[in-house]
């Protein structure tokens, strides 16, 4: 349990309690309520991060309130469950406690499972999810989940087994993610782009035993695509369950009267439940392991600092296998009981006309999908006005860009976010703030959230102002990369996450991005290790040697450049190496340049010069383009 205070107000003391105040820690609390100074007009303690409160923790509060007249001492933002305590105690009739509205309060410490069931008994029928002209109601999503939870029972999924979730955007994917916390499983969540021998390698790294797979990019048959999979030498998965979005779950819901009852497994708020896929240093993914703990309390933080009302409607093409998806993209709009849409499919046009038919007031993205649907030849004006916010994250734009996003989408609060698979959000700004901020900063640090610069160098805490290595540490922090060595893990022995980027803060308290100290490549928003493709491009016949690094894209900011090195002076065949790659992994991963040269720049030392090389290859990629 922590207890902060604030006495900046003349008249109010106010008091901030996060965690459980049990016997353990009411000692806390008393210290803190002991040294208040009670000559102010009034006394509240925010309630909204408290779990549970003991005996012992009551019997702390009935001691302030002896030392304060009727009305001058509150307890606010208490949630359901914490109230109850007060009105079983009586205490309710002795303090002056006020419930809080729907959200972290809530939330902060239930399980998915928790959630589901808390939003079916109290909003069964109200709309959460429309996609391919049906809507799902919270009472719906929880039977068709209960009915996927059950077959997935019978393949021998239980508390613990890790299952893999593969597929576009639908209701079946956000069904299926719910049937997973019903059984206490971990929903390891993989990017839908991925080909056979890239699921089998993550399925490796994750311990993935079942592969829930729907619509995936690079599957054309689907039993050789699957065969491929479970016929790895490598591979951990052992069964396949389809949920691919012509499947029909509700016309099943005759089932679900037979199963209502199963599945009653504990499932803790803090307990590792999902699994995201992260580039690592080696180019092999890792597996970021998070709870529900770590996720809704994101989401809240950001629905907070966007302001989302139930009446809210947003238009979700955030991939749900992203941190970003699932925090801004699902489950800001889950707390504050507003709904979301999924697009039929992911061209421009048919996700214009989706935030013009069902008047999408949301609508978060990469700022390549922004651009992009500006640039589609149906755009008008008029076909986003009810648009009022766009998160903007996942990979960087130009001033002018957000400028130009700022003039075409007139009503719209654009607020820029960074954030980690690791962590995220760690920084938004405000929703009133100037287009400048979101230009020239990724806002800053969120509620609880802490951060700091270090000199790379020294390891020394940097002044505001200078540059260094943007470290992290906050509730929604992942536990670990998940069976990755020691030397691995990015959390240092303090506690803190060392991101790889580079930034400083300003006086004002801005986080500004300035680079990245790892190579990572980011391409629209997906994230792409040099080291794994130049591994696939060195098993090509011929190749002596091979660099490969980002070169700026207008479109997507970054993109896949290439420099090889032949055998004995032999021509690359660039077509026949983008083939070989194409067999090999994600598309997206493919270099959209590729460069020979006779020998590489070298340094002194006899390590290649990435500098010159590098710059050497993007003004040869500019070349092209002009």
């Amino acid at each position: 349990m922590t207890v902060n205070i604030d006495n900046n107000d003349a008249k109010v003391t106010q008091i901030s309690v996060m965690g459980r105040i049990d016997s353990n820690t009411y000692n806390e609390l008393q210290k803190v309520i002991n040294e208040v100074d009670y000559s102010k007009d009034s006394l509240v303690i925010d309630f909204k991060d408290v779990e549970y409160i003991s005996s012992a923790g009551l019997r702390v509060l009935l001691s302030g309130r002896k030392k304060m007249e009727s009305g001058q001492f509150k307890i606010i933002n208490v949630s359901d469950e914490v109230y109850e305590i007060f009105v079983m105690t009586g205490f309710d009739s002795i303090l002056d406690v006020e419930k809080g509205q729907e959200g972290i309060a809530t939330y902060i410490s239930h399980s998915f499972k928790e959630i589901l069931k808390m939003k079916t008994g109290k909003y069964p029928d109200t709309l959460f999810v429309s996609h391919l002209g049906s809507d799902y109601t919270w009472q719906e999503i929880n039977q068709c989940s209960q009915i996927v939870a059950n077959d997935l029972f019978k393949m021998g999924v239980k508390k613990g087994t890790h299952v893999g979730i593969c597929s576009a955007n639908s209701a079946n994917w956000i069904i299926t993610f719910f049937a997973v916390q019903k059984l206490g499983a971990i929903a390891c969540l993989l990017n839908f782009n991925y080909n056979e021998k890239e699921i089998a390698d993550v399925s490796e790294v994750g311990d993935i035993t079942h592969l829930c797979f729907g619509e995936i990019a690079t599957m054309k048959d689907e039993a050789e695509f699957l065969s491929h999979i479970t016929g790895a030498e490598n591979s951990k998965i052992e069964k396949t369950y389809d949920i691919r979005k012509d499947i029909d779950f509700k016309a099943r819901m005759g089932e679900y009267p037979a199963v209502a009852g199963l599945f009653d497994v504990k499932v803790e708020a803090d307990d590792a439940c999902v699994m995201i896929y992260t580039s690592g240093s080696t180019g092999k993914p890792k597996g970021v392991l998070l709870s529900s703990y770590n996720i809704l309390n994101a989401s809240s933080t950001m629905a907070n600092g966007i302001r989302i009302e139930s009446t809210d409607k947003l238009c979700i093409i955030l991939p749900l296998f992203h941190i970003f998806g699932m925090t801004a993209g699902l489950f800001c709009n889950a707390l504050k009981n507003a709904s979301v849409v999924i697009p039929d499919d992911m061209r421009t046009g048919t996700i214009l006309s989706t935030i013009e038919t069902y008047g999408c007031t949301l609508f978060h993205s990469v700022p390549t999908m922004v651009l992009a649907i500006m640039n589609n030849k149906d755009f008008a004006e008029e076909k986003v006005d009810k648009l009022r916010c766009t998160i903007l994250a996942g990979a960087p734009a130009t001033g002018p860009q957000i400028i130009k996003m700022n003039e075409t989408f007139k009503n719209t609060h654009f607020v820029g976010a960074y954030g980690l698979s690791e962590m995220a959000p760690v920084s938004m700004t405000g929703y009133d703030d100037p287009v400048e901020c979101v230009i020239e900063t990724v806002g800053k640090p969120v509620e609880n959230i802490k951060i700091k610069i270090l000199d790379m160098s020294t390891g020394e805490e940097c002044p505001d102002g200078e540059v260094g290595e943007i470290n992290v540490e906050g509730y929604n922090l992942m536990s670990c990369y998940y069976k990755a060595a020691l030397d691995v893990q990015s959390i240092d022995d303090s506690g803190w996450l060392h991101t790889g980027d580079l930034g400083f803060v300003d006086e004002k308290g801005y986080l500004h991005l300035t680079g990245r100290a790892k190579e990572l490549i980011i391409r629209g928003g997906e994230n792409i290790m040099p080291s794994e493709v130049a591994e696939a491009i060195a098993q090509f016949p011929g190749v002596s040697d091979v660099k490969v690094q980002g070169v700026p894209d207008d479109f997507f900011g970054e993109v896949v450049g290439a420099s090889v090195v032949m055998k004995d002076g032999s021509t690359l065949d660039t077509d026949a190496l983008k083939a070989f790659l194409s067999e090999r992994m994600a598309k997206y991963k493919i270099p959209a340049y590729i460069f020979q040269y006779d020998a590489f720049p070298v340094l002194s030392n006899g390590k290649i010069d990435a500098v010159s090389l590098k710059k050497d290859m993007n003004e040869k990629a500019a070349a092209l383009k002009d």
